[in-house]
């Protein structure tokens, strides 16, 4: 007689991982070709000398030497890490602060949020584009207005080294007193969130690329270059130099990578002391 065939049988968690994995497959290929195709890419081109996107020669770490070799890369980290501190500074704490406050108000909490949600619908460029208009060198520029009304002359804010960086990053419970709800409940509330979004709002301030392009185009004199701006420059800016432009992408990546390694370090620490 014939032995009967023995059918597979996956348990029903087995069954559930499959299909979770199935469901994730198109978004794990995606995944893998936008983002991991390109940056494995960018990490082989910056060891070789490059004609346009033509792999030409290898060699090694030149690249590397070179850009660290030049003024406008140390000019662009420095900016960087400056436009980073603003951000957390003017676009980070202060309007947690100013949640709170709003979140402690008895009224108007419903214009107030709809007022700070206003800017996330429109098009970014075009936002940018009216901060050019607003802070315009022109006595028509809507800050030298305002001030002229107060006896201010007109000034050009976005050709002042000391002004520009900042000028780019500004483009709830009951039984307790306001501080202590703030300090025994509310921070302790959204600190995983907030410490989530600390770490996501400095990676992405740390490719901030196009409000210099468009504000000041990196001046004056680099006082305002990014190291996203940077390497545009190696890549498009007339050079066409994909092999220097791979490496500040490669730098980048590694600085983001200790960011993110410290973040799960520290939140790690925390929940062990939880």
């Amino acid at each position: 007689m014939n032995k009967p065939v023995r059918r597979l049988r996956i348990p029903g968690k087995g069954k559930e991982t499959l299909m979770a994995w199935l469901i994730m497959l198109p978004g794990i290929i995606l995944f893998a070709f936008f983002l991991w195709g390109p940056l494995l890419e960018s990490m082989r081109m910056s060891l070789y000398s490059t004609r346009n996107v033509e792999l030409v020669e290898f060699v090694w770490f030149d690249n590397f030497i070179s850009v660290f070799n030049k003024a406008d890369f140390i000019q662009a980290l420095i900016n960087t890490f400056s436009y980073t501190f603003w951000s957390l500074l003017i676009g980070f704490f202060l309007p947690i602060f100013i949640a709170l406050l709003i979140g402690e108000t008895a009224r108007s909490k419903g214009f107030f949020r709809t007022a700070a949600y206003i800017p996330n619908i429109l098009p970014g460029l075009a936002v940018i584009i009216l901060w050019t208009a607003f802070f315009s060198a022109e006595k028509s520029g809507v800050v030298n207005i305002l001030l002229g009304k107060l006896g201010i002359a007109p000034m050009a804010y976005l050709s002042h080294s000391g002004y520009v960086i900042p000028i780019i990053i500004l483009v709830a419970l009951d039984g307790a007193g306001i501080f202590k709800r703030i300090r025994h409940i509310t921070f302790p509330a959204i600190f995983n969130l907030g410490s989530t979004l600390l770490i996501l709002q400095i990676i992405s301030i740390f490719q901030i690329m196009y409000e210099p392009m468009v504000l000041t185009r990196g001046g004056p004199d680099n006082a305002s270059l990014s190291l996203m701006l940077l390497m545009w420059r190696y890549a498009f800016g007339g050079s066409m130099d994909f092999g220097k432009a791979s490496a500040v992408a490669v730098i980048i990546t590694l600085i983001l990578l200790v960011f993110t390694a410290v973040y799960f370090v520290v939140n790690r620490r925390k929940t062990e002391w939880e």
